[in-house]
């Protein structure tokens, strides 16, 4: 089995609606996504990637889109902040992000996991770090 990695960072506040501590308030991180894609074989043909398990620059570049959607925002649970508070901060110019789900490290290594692999990417894992020491991490299959 081949693997390759690549990875991006982006900046991002979020909170977990009930949680009782500290990420319970808005806080921020600089999250890193590292994507680890698979394959039994390398391309054979005679192109730019013979030799390849699949071109880096195309799997960063989706990478990359996807972080930068989430860099530099604040990213909310659906339905967790009550709704003249959401407004009150769009008003004044802040970018929200709604996820259908908690903004966890372990839900967004599934979010980036199934989204990849809904564009055609074979994928091992992918990890989530919310700090250079904490990681979450989905697939590994």
């Amino acid at each position: 089995m081949y693997t390759i990695e690549t990875k991006i960072s982006f900046d991002s506040a979020h909170f977990l609606a009930g949680y009782q501590g500290k990420c319970g308030n808005i806080h921020g991180h600089r999250w890193t996504v590292k994507v680890i894609a698979k394959g039994e074989a390398l391309e054979i043909q005679d192109s730019q990637t013979r030799g390849m398990l699949m071109d880096f620059t195309q799997l960063k570049e989706v990478l990359q889109k996807m972080g930068e959607c989430l860099d530099h925002v604040f990213i909310i649970e659906h339905g967790t902040m009550a709704e003249d508070t959401l407004q009150c901060l769009k008003r004044d110019g802040f970018h929200i992000v709604e996820m259908d789900f908690r903004p966890t490290a372990e839900n967004f290594a599934k979010w980036f996991y199934d989204t990849l692999t809904a564009q055609g990417y074979l994928l091992h894992a992918v990890e989530v770090y919310e700090t250079p020491n904490n990681c979450a991490s989905y697939g590994w299959g």
